[in-house]
């Protein structure tokens, strides 16, 4: 069986990739649980100033597995209550996203989850939490109206429509959109700028960043946290989420493929 992540480190540089690319790399049981374990790992490790964080094409993430939500493995969505959670442990290593593809819901949140973003032309992006029926539980309510505006995150929360990369560039939520083939050789150029500086500095300011977000975002992620495990544990119907599933995809490519 095909390792679910793989990573390479050189020069500083970690490259970390989803490799489900047959389930669009969505995140079941194994492949969060190896995700958290190679993230803590990397950023415990002093050799390494900058992780890169992508996808195997065709797509960056199609968020949690819907087949095994669907079969009753609601854990996968529920986040613990009081504190900031996320689909990775709180880094302090800068960490890139490299958005080759399709970021959708719980692959959204990954995306948000990252440090900042840096987008193929391919890229797209929707929330289809309300769709699959499903409440958002890692940080999508505080992270995305950071990135894109409280107005322009409800629409895309309550509508689930895609976003295609040039608009996420426009509203704000990737940095830079690059032809396909160049993405991740934009992301290593970035990172490369990022090993140039002095690594504990660079995570300071990180830190920095982060205890001012939680100032102001701190009580929106629990917030959110309570919500979900509230909401969840009343009204996630797997059976439910199973049958909804085969419309939100075919809507979602429909959306995507412009048919």
């Amino acid at each position: 069986m095909a390792d679910l992540l793989l990573v390479e480190v050189r020069d500083h540089i970690a490259t970390v990739t989803l490799n489900r690319p047959e389930a669009r790399n969505a995140l079941n049981r194994a492949l969060l649980r190896r995700l958290h374990e190679v993230m803590g790992e990397l950023d415990a490790d002093a050799a390494v100033e900058a992780v890169i964080l992508t996808g195997a094409d065709p797509a960056f993430c199609a968020g949690v597995d819907l087949k095994e939500l669907g079969a009753g493995a609601g854990d996968l969505v529920l986040p613990d209550a009081g504190g900031r959670r996320g689909p990775f442990p709180q880094m302090t290593t800068p960490v890139i996203g490299a958005v080759n593809g399709a970021a959708v819901t719980g692959g959204l949140e990954l995306a948000l989850a990252c440090d900042f973003l840096v987008a193929s032309d391919l890229a797209r992006f929707a929330d289809t939490h309300a769709r699959v029926g499903v409440h958002p539980g890692w940080g999508l309510t505080v992270l995305l109206p950071e990135a894109v505006g409280l107005r322009r995150a409800r629409e895309m929360s309550v509508t689930g429509n895609y976003i295609d990369a040039d608009t996420a560039l426009a509203w704000g939520l990737v940095n830079h959109v690059v032809p396909h083939e160049e993405l991740l050789w934009t992301c290593r150029s970035l990172a490369a700028d990022i090993t140039t500086c002095d690594a504990g500095t660079v995570a300071a300011i990180l830190g920095t960043y982060r205890a001012v977000s939680d100032v102001t975002a701190g009580e929106g992620w629990r917030i959110e946290a309570d919500a979900s495990r509230a909401w969840s544990a009343e009204h996630l119907d797997p059976a439910e989420v199973e049958r909804r599933r085969a419309g939100v995809v075919a809507r979602g490519r429909s959306q995507i493929d412009g048919r």
